[in-house]
């Protein structure tokens, strides 16, 4: 009989021998990565909805945009004022919502494209690719709609588009991706750590339960 018939017939006995539950975990692996491919491109379909939301708020005129940002400024340190308990008058309020208002805008910008970016770093991660290039061509195209949204912003009254506002805006696509990428590994490590202490601890159960076992034996082997 030649060698390759051998090895068939061997690898054949293998597969019969192999127990139902390899089949299960081959199952539960499926599952999973048909899973993280559903929400990788449910991601990408989020991150155009995002795209959509952002130029709404950008075809906004400037009275409209300035109304919308002092009435959110003024709600949250009116509600910082309320959470801490802080003596403040409501004319004291509105001087701190005016004062630190362009902030909020430019952290609201920072905000919107960097969740842009995490959207677009988790739909292109079905494509092999490093780290450092995932990140940086999630970013990239979240300062190239930054871009585009400036641009956008000067045919709309009242507006303008500003280079600056393009760094802010691709600065928070960045530093979004960051963050993502840190909260990942962290929760990745965390994850491994307990795994192990969970294998550690079964080993030493095992090993407790085992040893008892094996005593007698021992003391029959030095009386025989």
């Amino acid at each position: 009989m030649k060698k390759e018939e051998i090895e068939e017939q061997e690898a054949a006995k293998q597969e019969e021998v192999k127990p139902e539950e390899s089949k299960q975990e081959k199952i539960a692996a499926r599952r999973k990565k048909m899973k993280i491919v559903f929400l990788r491109n449910l991601a990408g379909v989020l991150a155009i909805m995002w795209m959509c939301i952002i130029f709404a708020f950008s075809a906004q005129t400037k009275e409209e945009s300035g109304a919308v940002s002092q009435s959110f400024t003024y709600q949250l340190v009116s509600n910082t004022r309320t959470f801490f308990n802080l003596d403040l008058s409501d004319a004291r309020v509105k001087e701190i919502a005016d004062a630190i208002e362009g902030f909020v805008r430019k952290a609201a910008h920072m905000t919107e494209f960097g969740i842009l970016s995490v959207l677009i770093f988790i739909w292109i991660g079905q494509w092999e690719m490093s780290l450092l290039r995932h990140g940086l061509t999630a970013s990239g195209a979240a300062a190239v709609y930054a871009a585009s949204d400036e641009i956008h912003q000067l045919f709309v009254p009242g507006r303008a588009g500003r280079f600056s506002d393009v760094c802010i805006d691709s600065a928070g696509a960045v530093l979004g991706v960051v963050v993502f990428v840190v909260i990942v590994k962290l929760v990745t490590t965390i994850r491994s750590l307990k795994k192990k202490r969970e294998e550690r601890r079964l080993c030493e159960v095992k090993v407790q339960t085992e040893s008892p076992q094996q005593v007698p034996q021992t003391e029959e082997a030095q009386e025989d």
